[in-house]
């Protein structure tokens, strides 16, 4: 306790300098800390999205590219699947249930779905978790809408509002279905996945917007009103993807192995889980460069504590040749200045864990609102902790360095160092 006391009077002695020194060490490792956290969190948003979902339908097209806009509402599609090809999927005898999806209108930069009720029994979350409502309940009516938690918390909407979707994805749109209107209808509970941040409507309703349009462009000259378009067949020409449920899983592979087979058009079919393993294996080269990158600067802050250390010894020649004087032995003073070096690394790396924990806190809200990822304050992973470990341990070796060095200063040289 007394080395300790000692080390503690030595280190407020050089108080400015050891702060710097800590800033520093605290700063490295809540780098990594961070980008540890910000990388696992990312693998559980995206994992937690969909389940129970055994197919993902699309148009032709890359596996990533069909997940990433179906799932994480994350780009476009390139083609749409025909009503045609979406009936003789949905008739086929190993499906259990179909959720049609219908992309490409957007409201004040939130995505417009368009789908049918069977998207609320169906779709499923996190382990199998389904969707609730927190107010009001599914569409009924051609212009009515349900709103994700985000969108509706974001913009203020209540049930009964009105509001109007804008044609394309765009947070600006010029091109608006004014005349057509939905109401709300229905509101979700947080989910923490792109559901939140999405607006749902009939599949009818897509179609009621469009009928006066074509080719993305509105007929002009050319209007039919809300309730005349109500009256007309509103049966969608295409979609843009449908989730599938197989009534037995023995199915999946042969009934994918038909799909992209399929001769009427060309479409895909992925599985979710084994598409987002690719994902995995495609990110995971810019996530072990993150990680490289963060143990390099944790390597960095340690060797500056250690050049800092050594560059104060000349300062406290006279510190330790007294405490030689006094009877301290060379183990002593060895043992002294790896105290210091740990004291750094021991209270650089709770320094470090508050500052990842307080970056975290105030950019959650942020990253959730922007990119749709919770993050969540958490214990390192048990790996992580173990690197850590690791990390102090060597904060407590590196001050042999400077032990050794301050070993070799003779007594007479620190009784005789000018001040």
């Amino acid at each position: 306790m007394n080395w300790i006391r000692l080390a503690l009077a030595s280190l407020w002695n050089r108080r400015t300098t050891a702060l710097l020194t800590l800033g520093m060490v605290a700063l490295s490792l809540s780098l990594l800390l961070t980008v540890d956290r910000v990388r696992e969190d990312t693998r559980a948003s995206f994992s937690n999205t969909l389940s129970g979902t055994d197919l993902i339908v699309g148009g032709r097209t890359g596996s990533l590219n069909l997940l990433l806009y179906s799932v994480f509402r994350i780009g476009n599609a390139t083609n749409n699947i025909s009503w045609e090809s979406y009936s003789d999927l949905r008739r086929n005898s190993a499906v259990d249930w179909t959720v049609p999806l219908s992309l490409g209108d957007s409201h004040r930069g939130y995505r417009v779905i368009g789908t049918t009720t069977d998207y609320f029994d169906h779709y499923q979350y996190g382990r199998n978790q389904a969707l609730s409502f927190r107010s009001g309940q599914p569409f009924d009516d051609v212009y009515d809408v349900v709103l994700g938690a985000e969108v509706a918390e974001v913009l203020d909407y209540q049930l009964g509002d009105d509001l109007v979707v804008a044609h394309g994805l765009g947070t600006t749109s010029f091109e608006n279905h004014d005349d057509k209107p939905f109401t709300v209808v229905g509101i979700l509970e947080a989910t923490g996945t792109p559901v939140d941040r999405s607006l749902h409507v009939p599949l009818e309703g897509i179609t009621a917007m469009h009928v006066d349009w074509q080719q993305g462009v509105k007929l002009p000259g050319f209007e039919i009103s809300a309730d005349e378009a109500r009256e007309m067949d509103l049966t969608p020409d295409s979609v843009t993807a449908v989730l599938v449920g197989m009534k037995s899983r023995v199915q999946t592979f042969s009934f994918q192995r038909l799909i992209n087979q399929y001769r009427a058009e060309p479409l895909s079919a992925i599985i979710p889980g084994a598409t987002l393993q690719e994902l995995w294996q495609l990110i995971g080269i810019a996530e072990n460069a993150l990680i490289a990158v963060s143990f390099m600067v944790v390597v960095t802050g340690l060797l500056g504590m250690v050049t800092v250390i050594l560059a104060g010894l000349n300062e406290r020649r006279r510190e330790m040749a007294i405490l030689r004087a006094l009877g301290a032995r060379p183990g002593h003073i060895l043992g002294l200045l790896m105290l210091e070096s740990g004291l750094y690394g021991v209270a650089g790396l709770l320094a470090g864990l508050l500052l990842h924990w307080g970056v975290i806190a105030l950019a959650s809200i942020w990253v959730q609102g922007t990119y749709g990822i919770q993050l969540t304050l958490a214990l390192p992973s048990p790996t992580l902790l173990l690197v850590l470990a690791g990390f102090v341990g060597l904060a407590f070796l590196v001050g042999l360095l400077p032990g050794w060095k301050a070993y070799r200063q003779s007594l007479s040289d620190g009784l005789t160092a000018t001040t």
